[in-house]
């Protein structure tokens, strides 16, 4: 696909630099003084350059760039950028997609086919480019596998993709939702190679060097020496300088080393791009053709910056911190860069763009045209309660001390100050409103951006749901378990393969989320309501790792009574060629108080007891009664075991029950159902699939269906 710019559409951000011309009234002195507030001669570095109408207007370097030998930082030294560099390697692949040599909305598993197989949606190659392609971040993996990506010697590009050809999930599918992720990067780093038989690193040095960048140049080997270059410090709250230890190779993502003379060259064409007709500079400044989002584009932020259309992105790895900020509007561009790890560009960029540009009129509110509208219900809202996203995020509304409180369970929580008709605001942030509905709660920004959260009628967990949370579930993906263990009938705790001694305390937030130190665990149950997978997340770039229960896989064979238990289970015969079901009444401190022996004169198998205001309801298999070989069966004995009624429920091949809950005028059998293609044992092939059988109060079946094939553990 080659791109063509849209000429009247690139007004929306770029504005002719001959119309922007506007004189500034400043003094370097100004901007020293800003730049004095964050760091002064004896610290490690700050570079800041300012370029206006395509002409550079200001230039400045305070501090060292190596602390032992008191080397400034000058016009020659090399910084690390960071993130800032994703929009390098996006232009390399806009480059080639406007040279027909690759289309953007091809899906990444034509040149990268152990990628995602197991995944049916398209991986188009624009998804990488502004993070919709739902691919989690690598950075996050590794910290899920507790190997901080920075403790990972020598580790590179080639490891992270290793990593990614074992992922068979993503976060959400491509197109639907935004997730930054630095694996997209490390990705189109390799499709480049792919495409143009090179590799990435020579043909982005000689790119850079089309461009007159002599001295930029992505990390090649994590020792090497290169020249001039600023090592990265920070203090970390001492009173001494330390160096951060810079020992990975990954790139394209980040880790460019680059001068600022060589970015603010850059800049200068940028800001000369329409008049000298570049389009590649042109079309890598707007949002990407087809996108769901227009927020992010190639390799850049598309918003506002201080109140001001820009575009921009931010970098930090290490002690290294970067900023540009591009206003096209006023034809402006800064570029910061440190390697001084307490300082954070964006805010001396602020500073400077504000002391540039002051006369900019404030953003006024604009809120989604829904806030503004008359709220009227019929009945006043419930607040308290639990809300959850689109994308599963999951939020708590509490009451504590007369005050309301909104939080998400991996953040601390906001308080909420009411401003009236079920309107509130944040105190600390009061341009964001929060309004409830009936069943829905929606977050309002000043921008007119908004995200609304529906009531969550998720249930408390029993005692029954935390013996079924226990277990242990291992991730193929990651190559690591989590084991969840009770340490009474109501509170578990977790322990992490990867993180041996440590034990957390697993919080119980509703029958299907738990937390624990920090990371949110999704339960997610098959046909027969059983645990059989969480979904962990420790941060939300990448989210929803899925772990698969490998041990405890029970229905409900106990349930917790009044002063006590009932349990079934399943007991043999004295010779062992028969079974039956054995149904006990326990104590507290587990002794038993009554039992009973329940089925026929073959093999009979309890799976689920479910609790009944006249009884107990139990639901197992049978070989003793029926049509088949097994039949599902159902038995109902009053609160002292005494039997009330049984039933069978089958054809000629296997049924087995599994669990059982309440309907309006009866009771939901769930089990599997065998189908085979005939009689004979020897020839035939079967299948098994989920079967519900509805029956009424008395045990007589009113219908069944016949669901999905299902492969139990």
């Amino acid at each position: 696909m080659t791109v063509r710019l849209p000429f009247l559409l690139s007004l929306l951000f770029f504005t002719s630099a001959a119309l922007a011309q506007t004189r500034l009234s400043f003094n370097e002195d100004s901007i020293n003084q800003i730049l004095y507030k964050y760091v002064d001669d004896e610290d490690p570095g700050l570079a800041v350059g300012i370029v206006k109408d395509g002409e550079i207007i200001y230039e400045h370097y305070i501090g060292y760039a190596n602390l032992p030998h008191k080397v400034k930082v000058n016009d020659s030294t090399r910084f690390n950028i960071a993130s800032t560099s994703k929009q390098f390697t996006a232009l390399l692949l806009l480059q080639l997609s406007m040279d027909g040599k690759l289309d953007l909305e091809e899906d990444i598993r034509k040149y990268l086919p152990k990628l995602y197989p197991k995944v049916k949606s398209e991986i188009k190659i624009r998804h990488l480019i502004n993070h919709t392609s739902g691919i989690r971040d690598y950075v996050f993996l590794y910290e899920m596998k507790n190997k901080p990506w920075w403790k990972q010697v020598g580790k590179g590009n080639k490891d992270v993709l290793r990593l990614l050809e074992l992922q068979e999930e993503l976060m959400f599918s491509p197109g639907t939702a935004y997730a930054y992720s630095n694996s997209n990067y490390i990705i189109m780093a390799q499709l480049i190679s792919e495409v143009t038989g090179e590799r990435f690193h020579d043909y982005s040095e000689r790119w850079f060097k089309s461009l007159g960048m002599n001295e930029t140049a992505f990390l090649k080997k994590y020792m090497a020496v290169i020249p001039n270059k600023a090592d990265p410090y920070s203090d970390w709250g001492s009173a001494d300088w330390l160096q951060f230890p810079m020992v990975t190779k990954f790139y394209a993502d980040g880790s460019l080393y680059t001068t600022l003379k060589d970015q603010l060259l850059f800049e200068i064409a940028v800001q000369h791009a329409e008049k000298e007709g570049n389009e590649l500079l042109l079309a890598g400044q707007q949002p990407i053709p087809n996108s769901e989002i227009k927020s992010y584009g190639f390799g850049v932020e598309l918003d506002k910056r201080t109140g001001r259309n820009a575009i921009f992105h931010a970098g930090s790895t290490g002690s290294y911190n970067c900023q540009l900020d591009r206003f096209p509007t006023e034809a402006l561009s800064i570029f910061i860069m440190t390697n001084n790890g307490k300082i954070i560009c964006q805010h001396v960029a602020d500073d400077i763009a504000n002391l540039l540009l002051p006369g900019v009129e404030k953003t006024t509110e604009a809120y989604n045209k829904r806030y503004y509208e008359k709220r009227t219900t019929t009945s006043k809202p419930k607040i308290i309660g639990q809300y959850v996203s689109p994308e599963e995020t999951l939020i708590q509304v509490s009451k504590q001390d007369g005050k309301i409180y909104w939080q998400r369970f991996d953040s601390n929580p906001f308080e909420l100050t009411p401003e009236g008709n079920e309107s509130y605001y944040f105190a600390d942030q009061p341009s964001w409103k929060v309004v409830f509905y009936e069943e829905e709660m929606v977050l309002y920004e000043s921008n007119g951006k908004t995200k609304t959260y529906m009531r969550s009628n998720e249930q408390t967990p029993t005692i029954s749901d935390f013996a079924a949370f226990e277990g242990k579930y291992y991730s193929s993906e990651l190559d690591m378990h989590v084991i969840l263990k009770g340490k009474n009938e109501k509170q578990l705790e977790m322990q992490v393969s990867n993180a041996e001694g440590e034990i957390y305390e697993v919080k119980a937030i509703n029958r299907n989320v738990l937390t624990a130190s920090g990371y949110i665990i999704q339960v997610k149950r098959d046909q027969f309501d059983r645990p059989i997978d969480v979904l962990i997340t420790l941060n939300e770039r990448a989210k929803n790792n899925r772990f698969k229960k490998q041990t405890n896989l029970i229905f409900q064979p106990k349930i917790p009574i009044d002063n006590g238990s009932v349990q079934v289970s399943t007991i043999g015969s004295k010779d062992g060629e028969t079974s039956d079901i054995l149904l006990t009444k326990n104590l507290p401190n587990g002794n038993e108080v009554w039992s009973k022996r329940l089925g026929g004169s073959s093999y009979d198998k309890a799976s689920s007891i479910m609790q009944l205001e006249d009884g107990y309801l139990i639901i197992g298999s049978t070989s003793s009664f029926g049509n088949g070989n097994y039949d599902l069966y159902a038995i109902k004995v009053d609160r002292e075991g005494k039997l009330m009624w049984e039933n069978t429920f089958g054809r000629f091949d296997n049924e087995y029950g599994n669990s059982t809950e309440k309907t309006s005028d009866g009771y939901l059998l769930k089990g599997t159902i065998q189908q085979c293609s005939s009689k004979d044992v020897l020839s035939r092939t079967c299948k098994t699939n989920v079967w519900f059988v509805y029956i009424d109060k008395n045990g007589k079946e009113i219908r069944n269906e016949i669901l999905e094939e299902v492969s139990l553990n």
